[in-house]
């Protein structure tokens, strides 16, 4: 049974069998999806580490739109802003938000971009379920969007993730069954994180739909910490559509991302990982 509990700016969807996730949808700043939780009860995500309080569990933003930062914090800056509460529409397999976000520039009145996005819980097995982020940017002006080029670091813009940072011995793996400690770029249809929580293993697959924009998408991932000068463990990834460089949005022609985020118990095979994808995306 799925279940839908709203408060304080949040909407929280949690099923019997699959999991779930908050999504705090009030935050002045960016809306973000935190907690992610296995069926088992598991939590993934981190929200405002101290090396970077802008990251919030899973969000989704852009370094530059024309120049002006959406990403970093720190003043001047654009925010991300919800028109109004999501609704909650709940079908036989999801249930999912569906709302309007304004893409606010830094001097708080400009709006660059309206983004519609859906966001629905899929109960997949006693061991899994998933988390489908359905993102169609339309700019009100023609806009150009950018990123930091990587150099020791940069590359980033899209959908992002933040790990908890003692989700340990976490490894980053592909489709072509290598593990990662960091993914500078690489493309792939999917990556799965997984490593140990609580005691337990327990990971997310990261699919991106062959449709999107740069699919399949150069990601932008690590493992450890010390990616950011620390110990420990980062748990940081991003579908890097931007890596290559800038993308320029006419007025009025949507850019629509899909992504399905797997959150599962246990370690799972790399034929499983695959077969997984092939289901939500096709051969």
């Amino acid at each position: 049974m799925t279940q839908v509990a709203r408060a304080d700016g949040a909407t929280s969807i949690t099923a019997d069998s699959g999991g779930g996730f908050t999504y705090v949808h009030g935050h002045r700043r960016k809306p973000h999806l935190h907690p992610l939780v296995t069926p088992s009860g598991r939590t993934l995500t981190a929200v405002e580490p101290a090396d970077h309080p802008w990251h919030r569990g899973l969000w989704f933003t852009v370094k530059y739109v024309n120049g002006d930062n959406f990403w970093e914090e720190q003043a001047p800056y654009g925010v991300l802003r919800h028109a109004s509460d999501p609704l909650v529409v709940t079908g036989s397999r999801s249930t999912a938000l569906t709302g309007i976000v304004d893409w606010i520039a830094p001097d708080r009145e400009t709006v660059v971009i309206h983004d519609e996005r859906r966001i629905a819980l899929v109960p997949l097995a006693p061991d899994a379920g998933a988390v489908d982020i359905d993102v169609s940017l339309t700019a009100s002006i023609r806009v150009e969007l950018d990123r930091t080029p990587f150099t020791t670091w940069g590359g980033y813009g899209g959908l992002a993730l933040r790990g908890r940072p003692d989700w340990t011995d976490t490894v980053l793996r592909t489709p072509d069954g290598e593990s990662h400690e960091r993914l500078l770029g690489v493309r792939a249809e999917w990556i799965d994180l997984t490593g140990t929580v609580d005691g337990a293993p327990a990971g997310l697959a990261w699919f991106d739909h062959p449709e999107n924009p740069s699919a399949p998408v150069p990601w932008y991932a690590s493992t450890r910490a010390d990616t950011y000068g620390d110990a420990g463990w980062s748990n940081f990834a991003n579908a890097a559509f931007l890596w290559d460089g800038p993308l320029t949005m006419l007025a009025g022609l949507p850019l629509r991302f899909r992504y399905r985020l797997v959150l599962h118990d246990g370690q799972w095979d790399l034929d499983r990982l695959a077969t997984a994808h092939e289901h939500w995306a096709g051969p």
